[in-house]
């Protein structure tokens, strides 16, 4: 596994990662009626995912690699599937409501993970931490008071649902250290083209959309997993807080690419989002200035 161990190096090669994964709610939003096949979709984005980490893993730790798929355990189940019905959480929240509320909702990821553990790894939860994680609770409740149409909550429930997915994740990595993590992230990839087609057969639809969408499903597939594997590489020498900033690159990204006109999406923010937005980033901002003397690094793999 190749390590790198500057962080004048990590740091960029991190928010590079970010950045890659920003692109995702862009290629949904280009899709034919993303709405009418989350199914599809779900399926080949898993697809691609348990494929190509499956192949990362083949050339990292040579033909021996599936052996890490009997070092799950309990734990590795469980963030799986954990991160599993965050992938799918968020087929359904995008394309039920902003891409700025599905990629808010993830930022408070973080603050879902502490609660979790507190709650069932009894990790204590400091004051400064708890003071974080009230301002995002002001930040969340003022986005969801501006989704004030049905399909449009259905969107904010979907992405609240998908961010506690990633934290039941982080919660899983926590408990069981030694879990095989991309073997655990590859096993989220499995859950989903599984549980999609089971879906696909019980409705009786089609496994494939048309050829332009089942691209954008690998193509987003894609960017996940390169955005995983450089995650990986940088995060080992990033202290977990700075972490916690870093990644917001993925969400200002996001936004981003959605409104500007180039694209041709011209997605703009409401005053709710903008303003709950604004408290979820401060919340992020101090819980990351709070925690800045923490040195704990974490690795993907």
């Amino acid at each position: 596994m190749f390590q790198l161990k500057n962080p004048k190096i990590a740091v960029p090669v991190v928010l590079f990662a970010g950045l890659i994964w920003s692109f995702g709610p862009l290629v949904v939003r280009y899709m034919d009626e993303p709405h009418l096949i989350p199914w599809q979709y779900i399926f080949g984005r898993g697809l691609t995912i348990f494929i190509l980490l499956n192949l990362y893993l083949f050339f990292e730790e040579g033909k021996n690699f599936y052996k890490n798929y009997f070092k799950m355990g309990l734990s590795g189940l469980i963030g799986g599937s954990g991160l599993g019905v965050a992938m799918i959480s968020f087929m359904f929240s995008i394309t039920n409501t902003s891409a700025a509320i599905t990629l808010l909702c993830l930022a408070a990821m973080p603050f879902f993970t502490a609660l979790l553990a507190f709650l069932f790894l009894q990790e204590k939860i400091s004051l400064n931490v708890w003071i974080s994680i009230i301002i995002a609770t002001v930040g969340i409740a003022i986005m969801a008071v501006g989704n004030n149409t049905e399909t449009s909550f259905i969107g904010f429930v979907f992405g609240i649902t998908s961010s506690l997915g990633f934290a039941v994740f982080s919660v899983t990595l926590r408990w069981r250290k030694e879990t095989p993590k991309f073997t655990t992230t590859a096993f989220a990839g499995f859950f989903c083209f599984m549980f999609a087609s089971i879906v696909i057969l019980q409705k009786d639809l089609v496994f494939f959309s048309s050829s332009y969408n089942s691209s954008l499903f690998s193509l987003h597939g894609t960017l996940v997993c390169l955005g995983l594997i450089l995650y990986s590489i940088g995060s080992k020498a990033i202290p977990a807080a700075e972490l916690t900033l870093l990644s917001l690159t993925e969400v200002i990204g996001g936004i981003f690419w959605v409104w500007l006109p180039l694209f041709g999406i011209n997605e703009i923010p409401t005053t709710n989002t903008i303003i709950g937005g604004f408290f979820l980033f401060v919340s992020l901002t101090y819980y990351s200035l709070v925690m800045r003397w923490n040195k704990r690094y974490i690795g993907l793999n």
